[in-house]
């Protein structure tokens, strides 16, 4: 029978193994579709990482936000774009390969971590939540504001000034660049924008005017 100590350090050097080589194919493959089935492929392996660590909060956190959102952004650019149905169809086929095998590494590593809670060994060392009667959420919340503040508030900061950026970023004006005023435009009235003039009628529009006494003599 396997040792389960034994058993869980290998799932620990899977599980890394697979979440460093998926990391590398988002950054390395050209194929966007490829690189967003890998990147979920990284997401899914850390959470199992963090199972193993019997932290199921940041698991299940990782894997509702994180690929849940990059799946739902992706297909947002996709509906978006305006990209053919039919090529994509034709598509498919070529990548389905590639979404079999994350399928199967995921389904590999959730049997993997079945198979380690089963044998209820502490590769990792003792859970601190369950040394101090607390459930994982509660001890996280506390650890996070008490022991972990600084770093809580200065990565707060930092998301903050990256929001902040990128805001700044989208109302940036070019000189020579003209740009449209959303209310000016909602606000607009017909009355403002067409006007009616009454001028004389042109008699002569489209006639071919009469030689003149000069030309004539040539």
């Amino acid at each position: 029978m396997i040792n389960p100590q034994l058993f869980q350090l290998i799932c620990f050097y899977a599980f890394a193994t697979v979440t460093v080589a998926s990391a590398l194919a988002v950054i390395t493959l050209r194929n966007s579709v490829h690189a967003v089935l890998a990147l979920v492929l990284t997401f899914f392996s850390s959470a199992c990482i963090w199972l193993l660590a019997e932290a199921e909060f940041l698991a299940i956190a990782l894997i509702v936000v994180y690929v849940g959102a990059v799946m739902v952004l992706f297909l947002f650019v996709v509906m978006m774009l305006d990209i053919d149905q039919e090529k994509m169809r034709e598509g498919f086929v070529k990548f389905l390969p590639v979404g079999l095998i994350v399928a199967l590494v995921m389904l590999g590593e959730m049997l993997a971590l079945i198979g380690v809670r089963a044998m209820h060994a502490k590769v990792l060392g003792a859970n601190p939540a369950t040394e101090a009667g607390l459930s994982n959420t509660a001890w996280l919340g506390h650890a996070l504001y008490t022991d972990y503040l600084l770093p809580f508030e200065i990565a707060a900061l930092i998301l903050t000034v990256g929001v902040v950026a990128a805001v700044a970023l989208t109302l940036r004006h070019r000189g020579g660049v003209r740009y449209q005023t959303a209310s000016q435009q909602v606000a607009v009235k017909a009355s403002d924008r067409v006007r009616i003039v009454k001028m004389d009628a042109d008699t002569n529009y489209g006639r071919t005017p009469a030689p003149t006494a000069s030309e004539e003599t040539k």
